[in-house]
């Protein structure tokens, strides 16, 4: 089978607009969790998310084309913009027929949803602009990159909630070594910190209601009870090995394997006994033809949830055996908050970072024990090691599980 490689990264995140400021701001254990400026949080009980700062889509993209795309459009396209000029691909020496994109959302444009349905409401329907379909369905940041850079092979949109952009890189991981396509530009992306998404997620008691960003999105700490809201997009270039060397790319890390499966047991809660995530697990670790104690790492899905973290240790448990002693297992999600459809693809920017400069996150803001979370979590202070394997987890509303397996390249 062909041999798939990572040769360019962008991202937009409450961490910072660039891959390099992001990874600095890992390294020190920054958080980027903070009050919302969106809107007036007065009769809302959550207070605080994972904002986008100091992004003027202007200064990435032409104002024009800017404004006829949703703000997940907007992200999309500026970490996409990233991660080519990262690759160093030059589309006009590819058969662009060879390079595809697959670029997910969970939710899509909400934020155009809801402004045009305002305006209808209270200026008449025939005001909707001829924009709001394009800018809202969730596709959109896909064929907005392709357009762009004149992608001509697949191009697609995986929505599995929260797995979206996890299966968006795994699912290109698979084109690319399946022999479908040469190159593939993939990832995530959203921007839902606004009124209705908020009060959605609010109204479920999904969200932390905490005022303190030092103690709102913090995995595994017995104190967590909600996930904090965040934003952004994270976007891979990704090709086959020796398509990548032919043309002198640099190369980050390779990913070796993918697996994706199904809880079917609930809408909204994960499995408690984490066997879908536990088997999901097992099926990456086995695509990529390792064994289970090759694994060093774990990029948890994370998200501060009660049900999800501890859920998640026991798959992690049951995956691994005595080996998930020996894991480290931290969730980056404790300094972004919860991306949702963009979660998997900028964790799994870290996750690639973490490879090649032997660096572990940390799980920051960590105080209280839960024995429910009993594994490794690498508390509060990042760590040095030299990490050979990595696995990054993402899991879905719906039970949509997804995890995807990254070496390091030699």
């Amino acid at each position: 089978m062909r041999r798939v490689v990572i040769t360019g990264m962008g991202t937009v995140n409450p961490l910072a607009n660039s891959v390099e400021a992001t990874w600095d701001a890992v390294k020190e254990g920054k958080c980027g969790i903070a009050p919302i400026t969106r809107f007036d949080t007065t009769d809302f009980k959550v207070k605080l998310a994972g904002e986008v700062k100091n992004f003027d889509p202007t200064e990435v993209l032409d104002p024009k084309e800017a404004k006829r795309m949703d703000v997940y459009s907007q992200y999309a396209c500026a970490a996409a913009k990233e991660a080519m000029a990262d690759s160093g691909l030059e589309m006009e020496k590819e058969n662009a027929d060879r390079v595809g994109c697959i670029v997910s959302s969970g939710i899509g444009g909400l934020s155009t949803i809801a402004e045009e349905h305002t305006k209808g409401e209270t200026k008449g329907y025939n005001r909707i602009s001829p924009f709001f379909i394009p800018m809202s369905i969730s596709n959109m940041a896909a064929g907005q990159i392709a357009i762009m850079f004149g992608l001509k092979g697949i191009c697609t949109s995986v929505v599995t909630a929260c797995a979206s952009s996890n299966n968006a890189i795994g699912d290109s991981f698979h084109r690319i070594r399946d022999g479908y396509e040469d190159v593939m530009v993939c990832g995530g992306a959203e921007g839902v910190v606004m009124p209705l998404a908020i009060g959605g997620f609010q109204s479920m008691k999904a969200l932390c209601t905490s005022e303190d960003p030092n103690r709102a999105s913090i995995p595994f700490d017995k104190e967590r009870h909600g996930f904090v809201l965040g934003e952004g997009a994270g976007i891979l270039v990704i090709e086959e090995l020796e398509h990548a060397k032919a043309r002198g790319a640099k190369i980050y890390a390779e990913i070796v394997g993918y697996g994706t499966n199904c809880d079917a047991y609930h809408i909204t809660a994960p499995n408690p006994e984490g066997e879908g995530g536990a088997k999901c697990m097992t099926l990456a670790v086995k695509d990529a033809g390792l064994e289970m104690t090759d694994v060093d790492y774990i990029n948890a899905h994370g998200t501060s949830t009660s049900l999800n973290d501890a859920g998640e240790t026991l798959a992690i448990k049951k995956a691994f055996g005595d080996h998930a002693y020996k894991l480290m297992v931290s969730s980056t999600k404790s300094m972004t908050g919860h991306l949702l459809g963009a979660a998997g693809a900028v964790e799994a920017i870290i996750t690639t970072l973490a490879l090649k400069n032997s660096f572990v996150p940390a799980t920051i803001n960590y105080r209280e024990k839960d024995e429910a979370c009993d594994l490794d979590i690498v508390p509060n202070q990042g760590r040095n090691a030299d990490i050979n394997v990595a696995l990054s987890n993402a899991l879905g509303f719906g039970g949509h599980n997804a995890s995807i397996v990254f070496k390091k390249y030699a």
